[in-house]
Formats: C-alpha cells, structure tokens, sequence
C-alpha cells in the first residue's frame, strides 16, 4: 500500500513539473499563408501625455508665435521636448499660444493638427496652415515571467502587444500564455482583459495596439508556482521521497 503511496507521489511530483507543448507554442490556429485585414485604430492622446506641437508657414515669422521657444544654446533632443513641450492636465487640457486653452484628450494627433490648422486659418492667423502633433512620452509597461521586465518608450504613434513583449524579451518558458493581463486607462476607465497568446482571436480587437501607459501582466505557470513553493529543487524532492520510504520502512516492521 505504502509503495503505491509512494509511487503516486513520485509520478504527481514529476508530472506537475513538466510543460505541455501545447502551453508554450503561441498563435496555434494560425494556417500557413493565411491572410487577414489589419484594423488599424489610432491612439487617442490621454491626460498627461505631453505633446510635441510644430506649426509651419510659408512665411515663417507668421509661425514662430506659436512654437516653443527654445533656446539655440539648448542641447535639442527628446528630453528637452518633455520638458518643454504641452503637458495634457487633468482635465484633459492643453493652454497653447495666443489659441488659449484647447480640449485635446480623447482626440487622435490627426484630429488635433486639423482642428489647430482650421483655428488657425479661421482666425486669420496662418493661410495655409502645416502642423504636426506627436506624443513625445508614450510608454508600456510590461511585468511577470518575461526576460527584462519593466517600463519602456516608444516613439512610434503605434505598437503592437507582440512589439511590446518583445522589447521585454519575450515570456519566459514559465510565463503562463493562455493567462496573459492586459490594464488600460482611457477617459477615467480602468480596463482589465485577459489574452489568450496561443490563439489569434483577439488580433483585430482592440486590444491588439497598445496604447500609452497599457500594462502588461504575464503571469506564472503551474511549473513556476511549484517552484517557488517547497517543492524549490531535487533536494526536496528527494527528501520528500526519503522521508515517505522510512515511513514505508517503519510500517513494515
């Protein structure tokens, strides 16, 4: 009896420690040459992004009001722009040159620079009218069993979730595809989805961009959680074995 005991336990220690193949390989349903539509949706801007706006003329003194001023002296990259450039308050505001105070939360870039060049030109300001808008802070944040967890940038006005696992370094062998958590904020909603990665379902959700601030959440396995627990290493594995042949040994006499 004690040996079946014995036995079963091995078997359950050695089974709870493997993966199936099946819980590691992503996108299984999708077919060789298989084609579908991209749908493509554009990010809307969010409060406290911070926004890189440049406003061009033909004449160019015309423009030059409603640019950032930056000093010639200043080193020009990246950094300086965030630090300068128009912060999105709580309320979903910019306060930009001579226009005042702009509602531009919930409005994509494009539809920003259409609005601004129509402001512009209307008033009489600028004719004909260049502007660019770019959200110069966009970042995801990617947490779990991935290689290098953390926050990272992305300059891009859109990436992928793929992209976005990748910059952490894909899952680990333990990360848990099937149980993949995808947090969004967006106009004061938290938004919680779990992702399947072994399946392509969810490729033309919405979910398939992510947007600015999303977190990505990758969590354990059944193998990483045994691991972590008691059952750490062969050693204990072994003890365990051990101890339950004494007790099989001591029963017997």
């Amino acid at each position: 009896m004690f040996k079946k005991i014995l036995f079963s336990l091995a078997v359950l220690i050695f089974l709870g420690s493997c993966a199936d193949k099946k819980d590691l390989i992503y996108y299984q349903d999708i077919q060789n040459s298989s084609q579908t539509s991209i749908n493509y949706v554009p990010n809307e801007i969010q409060i406290n992004d911070i926004l890189y706006i440049k406003v061009d003329a033909l004449i160019q003194d015309s423009a030059k009001p409603f640019n950032l001023d930056i000093n010639a002296s200043t080193s020009i990259n990246l950094d300086t722009f965030k630090v300068q450039g128009y912060l999105v308050s709580q309320d979903g505001t910019i306060v930009f040159p001579i226009l005042g105070t702009l509602k531009v939360a919930g409005k994509t870039t494009n539809d920003l620079q259409k609005m601004l060049v129509g402001m512009l030109n209307d008033n009489g300001y600028i004719k004909d009218a260049n502007v660019n808008v770019r959200v110069i802070n966009s970042k995801v944040t990617v947490l779990g069993e991935v290689k290098n967890p953390g926050t990272y940038s992305f300059e891009e006005q859109n990436i992928s979730l793929n992209q976005a696992i990748g910059y952490a370094g894909d899952l680990t062998i333990f990360g848990k595809r099937k149980d993949v958590l995808l947090i969004r904020e967006n106009n004061g909603t938290r938004t919680y989805v779990k992702l399947d990665l072994t399946s392509s379902d969810w490729f033309n959700s919405p979910y398939y961009y992510v947007k600015q601030n999303d977190v990505i959440v990758v969590n354990p396995n059944g193998a990483k959680v045994m691991s972590s627990g008691y059952l750490s290493n062969i050693g204990s594995i072994v003890g365990i074995l051990s101890f339950a042949a004494t007790l099989v040994l001591l029963f017997k006499k």
